[in-house]
């Protein structure tokens, strides 16, 4: 089997746990709840966690897929360098950034998937995986090869090959041989 690339698995985590923060934040202060400055600490915290993982990092083996509209996105984060490349900074940040979400029931389910992402960023850190930006490829283009050189002068259906009928220029080959006889008069 091949080697499970975690980063991946956590990108997808943190993303879903900065969107679940985000929106519980918004139940917590829009109700008003008790405690619900830790519900607006939510809203930002869910923000600032989507606008970091919303780029995906390339992967080992380059069949990377990028989110639409992503470039502009990583730019951002890979201007930050190696802040945003390293794992275990990753992994550290998401820890801290979901404590503060506990203490509120609205904010509780995006704060225990943002720990778990940040578990599973530390495992890729272990492994020794870091971000890698997916940037556009200049794309290379193949000179045009003319898989057809002429192209059929007659419409389809066409007659098989052997059946066709010769050119012009030589005129005992361009008539048809008929396989039926055909006589005037048969009756």
């Amino acid at each position: 089997m091949g080697k499970i690339e975690w980063a991946m698995w956590a990108n997808e985590q943190a993303l879903a746990a900065g969107l679940i923060l985000l929106t519980g934040g918004i139940v917590g202060v829009a109700g008003q709840f008790r405690g619900w400055q830790f519900a607006a600490y939510g809203v930002a915290a869910g923000v600032f966690v989507c606008l970091l993982e919303y780029p995906r990092g390339k992967r080992n083996k380059g069949t990377s897929v990028e989110r639409t509209g992503q470039y502009c996105f990583t730019v951002c984060v890979k201007s930050f360098g190696p802040v945003t490349r390293n794992y275990y900074v990753r992994a550290f940040l998401h820890a801290a950034i979901c404590v503060p979400g506990g203490f509120m029931l609205a904010t509780v389910l995006g704060c225990v998937c943002l720990g778990i992402a940040s578990l599973i960023y530390l495992a890729a850190a272990i492994r020794g995986e870091h971000w890698e930006p997916i940037l556009p490829r200049k794309e290379t283009r193949k000179p045009d090869v003319q898989s057809i050189k002429n192209p059929p002068q007659n419409p389809p259906p066409r007659p098989p090959q052997d059946m066709r009928r010769k050119r012009a220029e030589d005129l005992e080959g361009a008539a048809y041989v008929n396989p039926i006889s055909v006589t005037a008069n048969e009756y």
